[in-house]
């Protein structure tokens, strides 16, 4: 055949492709749009947020949405409720998208585990992620044996969520042996996680372009800046618990709380105190057997309010009200404070400090006060007066004293003393409803 009879089927080819190019394009409708269900999570991981990550799940799958994006910050948190909340994310009947932001955040610890469980695990510049080391609930290092059994089953965990998303293995390792850490573009260039996005917007551009997994183990593709936002609201228990699970909070409900029963303990019978103050310490016990709490500083708190509560009984001179300060203030440094955790801030601790001091110290003070001053009321308060007769018969009859009629009775020392009506007499004491007299300038 010769090369001229080869150009008509040439260019029937090429207008063939040509005619189903332009078929293409005229059936292809507009780029898909996506619904992105947003939920956050900025607090220590707690029962609270796994509770949140569960509604916020139902919530996205009931309406339809194509991907959960978390935007997460946290210090981490409990193992327990981390592997909660990694079963959660591993069997959503959607993507879930974990992004560390905004600049500044963290992803520490228990967050680790939840960025490594993600679909797509993103970054904000300036955040950091790792120090995932096992440390006792106190903030103590576990012992030997305790410790490689820990390590050893959190190895296996992340190597099996870190090689699922095709992410580097070795690294999560060395983040729970040696609480490796690195910044977001750290992360990005040692594979640990896929994408550092300046905000939202970007981030669902790169997913856009990259392709989101899905459950098939296809990958979705999508226009990112047609991406429709939908936020999640928490409800009011989520509210209250991550309110009451605030560390700050949790501190402040155990000083209210010891405050509280330091008066009742004290004023035996004002009832309000006592209950406010229970009530108090228990909600902060709750929150501190959730919170990663220190032992130490926990038993400092508490050493404090009996130092105060012993001033009351004991003249120190001032002596336990200056200790029970020291032991609430070093108390307060340490509730929070160990690997990974900063503690309360002391903007918080040095004005909290002062005014629970100064309001206990007052009030060991006028209580210290009142017990050695004269009873003010009562049968004792009529001890020292004079009484005037109005009957008498041999060695007992009726006095009037402070607008009120007695019984009296004379005293052994004064038997045969002369008491006539009209008499002054002075009382000495008392034998349950009847005085104890003398005659004035009798034998006593």
């Amino acid at each position: 055949m010769s090369a001229t009879s080869l150009l008509p089927a040439r260019a029937g080819q090429g207008i063939f492709a040509l005619l189903l190019l332009v078929a293409l394009l005229l059936t292809a409708g507009p780029a898909r749009a996506v619904t992105v269900f947003e939920a956050s999570i900025a607090a220590s991981i707690s029962p609270a947020q796994a509770d949140m990550l569960d509604d916020a799940l139902r919530t996205a799958a009931e309406r339809r949405a194509d991907m959960l994006l978390l935007f997460l910050d946290t210090p981490g948190g409990s193992i327990d409720v981390m592997r909660r909340m990694v079963s959660a994310i591993l069997n959503a009947p959607l993507p879930v998208v974990v992004y560390v932001a905004p600049a500044g955040a963290r992803a520490a610890s228990a967050g680790m585990f939840l960025t490594a469980a993600a679909s797509v695990a993103a970054m904000a510049p300036q955040t950091t992620i790792g120090a995932a080391s096992p440390v006792a609930a106190g903030g103590d290092d576990i012992g030997s044996t305790m410790d490689k059994k820990i390590r050893n089953d959190l190895h296996a965990l992340v190597r099996g969520l870190a090689d699922k998303h095709g992410r580097n293995v070795n690294w999560y390792k060395r983040a729970v042996d040696q609480a490796a850490t690195l910044t977001a573009a750290e992360a990005v260039a040692e594979k640990v996680v896929d994408c550092i996005a300046v905000d939202k917007a970007d981030l669902l551009v790169q997913i856009g372009k990259r392709g989101l997994p899905t459950a098939q183990g296809g990958r979705l593709r999508f226009d990112g800046s047609q991406a429709q936002f939908v936020a999640f609201e928490p409800g009011l228990w989520y509210g209250l618990l991550s309110w009451l699970l605030d560390p700050q909070i949790a501190y402040i409900l155990l000083l209210v709380g010891v405050a509280g029963l330091f008066f009742e303990l004290t004023t035996p019978g004002a009832i309000l105190p006592g209950v406010v103050g229970g009530l108090s310490l228990l909600l902060a016990l709750y929150a501190l057997s959730v919170l990663p709490t220190n032992a130490a500083g926990l038993l400092l708190l508490l050493f404090a309010g009996g130092l105060f509560l012993l001033e009351v009984h004991v003249t120190s001179f001032g002596l336990l009200s200056l200790a029970g300060v020291g032991a609430l203030f070093l108390g307060s440094l340490l509730l929070f404070r160990f690997d990974g955790h900063t503690g309360l801030s002391l903007s918080l601790i040095l004005p909290t400090v002062l005014g629970v001091s100064a309001i206990l110290i007052g009030a060991a003070w006028i209580l210290a006060k009142a017990q050695r001053q004269k009873p003010r009321t009562g049968v004792e308060t009529l001890i020292g007066r004079r009484a005037t007769v109005r009957r008498w018969d041999g060695q007992s009859g009726k006095v009037f004293v402070h607008g009120e009629i007695w019984d009296a009775r004379l005293v052994p020392e004064a038997n045969g003393a002369v008491v006539a009506p009209g008499q002054d007499i002075v009382i000495t004491g008392f034998d349950a409803f009847t005085l104890l007299v003398t005659v004035p300038d009798a034998p006593r």
